[in-house]
């Protein structure tokens, strides 16, 4: 029994990894919790104080928004598994909103056959679950450095706290990928695998109206003026019933206004909310706006996520796959996948994680 035990209990590949996670989105933590599953020990660290990324959610008592990824669909298999899953769990049902476009001042109705999916009671709820069942999730934890050396890898926060690893996962925006990076020898390696990867900014507007935005309609994707998409809250399954809704402006317009403060930001949305059909006179009870500085890419990479072999550093995120939910998953998913194939072979003793410094 012992020789069995021994035998199903070793990490896949054989040797355990220590493994440091940067970002608690769902690329992160999908990328955490297969290596967690498959025996090795993984930190994952965030700069916010809480797991989602786009996948979040704002409270404002007594109203909540879903103010980055709106919804969720599920193509491939792979996610299709997780996603039936969660579903078991309470963590996920089928939003069956009535959602229309808006071209030339009139909404019609969307094609059907889609099937679309919301976390409940909000979009994070996802995240922070997956989060809560790893072994370490810090977060307030922001990274200023990663460097490699040794054969091994050191992380720097801005509080002089650091950890070690033998493997690292980004999983920020591309973006921030470089920054991270001092060594020129890696900087220069990251940064032309992300040539011409381009990433949309988008402007989100949190508000609530004395009345529904949009009468006959729970959401509408707008080709014209600054919104691209407008959304009922409560229109979502387990989400308080008030008239609060989720305007998203366009890439263009988020460009042109990027640095703005929010109440500006705010009142140039709130301005072209009113111009929606029979929009005119609803009364605003509350607003606030939110810039995704990093929103979508312009066009995604097709690869589910980079891979620097001979410094086992994996770069992962929803921009290399589609820029969806889903495409996160399945980012997170690959970049765990070449972790385990990387034939990691140096002998590392059984770790411990402490919470105040490194991977022991």
């Amino acid at each position: 029994m012992s020789r069995y035990t021994q035998l199903v209990s070793a990490p896949a590949g054989e040797r355990r990894m220590r493994v440091a996670v940067v970002g608690a989105g769902l690329a992160g933590l999908t990328t955490a919790r297969v290596l967690q599953d498959q025996g090795h020990d993984v930190v994952v660290v965030e700069k916010a104080r809480g797991p989602g990324g786009r996948m979040a959610t704002r409270r404002h008592e007594p109203w909540c928004f879903d103010h980055g990824a709106q919804y969720f669909t599920a193509r491939d298999p792979r996610f299709l598994r997780h996603v039936e899953a969660w579903r078991e769990r309470g963590l996920v049902e089928a939003w069956e909103g009535r959602i229309g476009v808006l071209e030339g001042g009139r909404i019609l109705a969307a094609g059907s056959g889609t099937e679309r999916f919301v976390a409940v009671p909000g979009m994070s709820a996802i995240c922070r679950t997956m989060a809560a069942e790893l072994a370490d999730c810090r977060f307030d934890w922001q990274v200023q450095s990663a460097i490699f050396e040794a054969d091994a890898w050191r992380l720097q926060a801005g509080d002089n706290s650091h950890l070690e690893a033998d493997a690292l996962v980004i999983s920020t925006p591309p973006d921030q990928v470089g920054p991270l990076l001092p060594q020129m020898f890696l900087s220069e390696s990251v940064d032309q695998s992300l040539q011409g990867l381009d990433m949309e900014p988008c402007w989100a507007l949190m508000a609530v109206f004395d009345r529904p935005l949009l009468a006959d309609w729970d959401a509408a994707f707008v080709n014209e003026g600054a919104l691209s998409w407008v959304c009922s809250q409560a229109s979502r399954p387990a989400r308080p019933d008030a008239a609060a809704w989720v305007l998203h402006a366009t890439p263009q317009w988020s460009r042109a206004n990027l640095e703005v403060d929010a109440a500006e930001a705010a009142a140039g949305l709130l301005d072209a909310a009113h111009r929606l059909p029979d929009a005119a006179c609803a009364q605003t009870l509350f607003e606030t706006a939110h810039r995704w500085r990093f929103a979508l890419a312009r066009e995604p990479l097709d690869c589910e996520a980079l891979w620097f072999g001979d410094y086992r550093l994996a770069v992962a995120g929803d921009w290399c796959a589609g820029s969806r939910v889903e495409g996160a998953f399945l980012s997170g998913a690959a970049a765990s996948g070449r972790l385990l194939g990387c034939g990691y072979a140096r002998p590392v003793a059984a770790a411990t994680l402490t919470r105040s410094g490194s991977l022991d």
